[in-house]
C-alpha cells in the first residue's frame, strides 16, 4: 500500500483513500460514524448486504436519519430480487472515491466483505461469463453429491481458489469451477493477473481485531438476540411476502436472513434458527480473520481501546492536508 504523502503544499496533494475493516461485530461503523462526526471523510460501505433495501435489522445498517446527515455511500442501492456482483462495487466504490475527493473530503471504505475488498485493493480478473446451461449442470451434480465433494474437486483443479473458499459456500465453489472449465484455467491464476483499481492512490488501511475470540463470540451471539428484539424475524417474514425473493436470491443468502428464511419454511424450529444464525455468524467472522491475516497489509488495532488515538491521529493527519 501506499503510504500518504508528507504534508507540504496542501493543495497539490492527492487526497488518501482510507480503508477501516475488521470481522463482523467488532465495531467498525460506529467507529467510522465517530469520525465523520469530527472530520472532514465520507463513508463508503463494503458490506455485501447493505446494499440491498429492506435489510434493515438484520444487517445493522445505520439509521436514515444518521445517513442523511452524514454521508454514506452504496447503502440501500439494489433491491434485493436483484444481483449485486464484485465488479458492479468496484464500479460503485470508484465512482463515490472519485466524487468523494471532487469535494476536497476523504472516503473512508468501511466493511469486511471479503470478495469486495479483494476487488478493490488487488482488482478484479476479466472472468468469462456466467454460462446457465454450466451452472445448472453443476447444480445438479451438487444436489447429487453435495457441494463439499465439488469443494474436493475445485481443490484438485484450483488448489489455492479451494483454500480461500469455504466448503459450503455453493455460489463460489460454482462460480469457480465455472471459471475453470470456462477459461479453462484457474479462477486464482487468474486473479494473479489482476492491478487494483486504486491505482496510485495513497491508502491507509486498518483492521479492528479483537484479543478474545470468546468475548467476540460472547458480543455476536448477543447482538443477533437484540437484533431478534428489535424484530428480525418479522423483517425476513415481510421480505418473504413479497413473493418475488427465494431462498436462493443472494440477499436472502445472508448470514442470518438465510436462517431465519429457512424457519419460515418449516425447515427447523426458531430456537434452532437463531442458534444456526449465531454459528453462521462467528464462522463468517472466522473467515473474516483468517482473509485479512493472509491478504491486507492493515495495521492491526484493538477495538477495545484503540479508537481515541486513532480518531486523534486521523483528524490531525487530515488537518495537516488542509482540510
Amino acid at each position: 500500500m501506499s503510504p500518504l504523502p508528507c504534508a507540504g503544499s496542501a493543495a497539490s496533494l492527492q487526497l488518501p483513500v482510507y480503508l477501516l475493516t475488521g470481522p463482523t461485530g467488532t465495531g467498525k461503523t460506529d467507529w467510522a460514524i465517530r469520525l465523520a462526526q469530527a472530520a472532514p471523510v465520507e463513508i463508503v460501505s463494503v458490506d455485501s448486504a447493505l446494499v440491498y433495501r429492506g435489510l434493515d435489522i438484520g444487517t445493522a445498517k445505520p439509521a436514515g436519519e444518521l445517513r442523511t446527515r452524514l454521508p454514506h455511500h452504496l447503502i440501500d442501492i439494489c433491491d434485493p430480487a436483484q444481483s449485486y456482483s464484485a465488479g458492479r462495487f468496484v464500479t460503485d466504490a470508484m465512482a463515490a472515491i472519485t466524487a468523494i475527493h471532487a469535494r476536497r473530503r476523504v472516503p473512508l471504505l468501511v466493511g469486511g466483505t471479503m470478495l469486495y475488498l479483494r476487488a478493490l485493493l488487488k482488482g478484479l480478473a476479466p472472468l468469462p461469463q456466467a454460462s446457465a446451461e454450466l451452472r445448472r449442470e453443476i447444480d445438479e451434480r451438487a444436489a447429487r453429491a453435495g457441494w463439499p465433494a465439488l469443494h474436493r474437486e475445485l481443490a484438485r483443479l484450483d488448489p489455492e481458489a479451494a483454500a480461500r473458499i469455504n466448503p459450503n459456500d455453493s455460489q463460489r465453489i460454482q462460480r469457480a469451477l465455472e471459471v475453470c472449465r470456462t477459461a479453462g484455467r484457474p479462477l486464482s491464476e487468474l486473479q494473479r493477473e489482476t492491478v487494483s483499481p486504486l491505482g496510485s492512490m495513497p491508502l491507509k488501511a486498518w483492521a479492528l481485531v479483537p484479543r478474545s475470540r470468546p468475548v467476540l463470540h460472547q458480543r455476536l451471539a448477543a447482538r443477533f438476540h437484540a437484533m431478534m428484539a428489535a424484530g428480525f424475524l418479522e423483517e425476513v417474514r415481510a421480505l418473504r411476502r413479497r413473493g418475488d425473493l427465494t431462498a436462493r436470491h443472494s440477499s436472502m443468502r445472508a448470514v442470518g436472513y438465510r436462517q431465519l428464511w429457512a424457519h419460515l419454511e418449516g425447515e427447523y424450529v426458531l430456537a434452532e434458527a437463531v442458534d444456526r444464525g449465531i454459528a453462521a455468524t462467528r464462522q463468517l467472522a472466522k473467515r473474516q480473520l483468517t482473509w485479512m491475516r493472509a491478504e491486507t497489509t492493515a495495521r492491526w488495532l484493538d477495538p477495545e481501546t484503540d479508537e481515541l488515538s486513532w480518531n486523534r491521529d486521523l483528524r490531525h493527519e487530515l488537518s495537516q492536508l488542509g482540510l
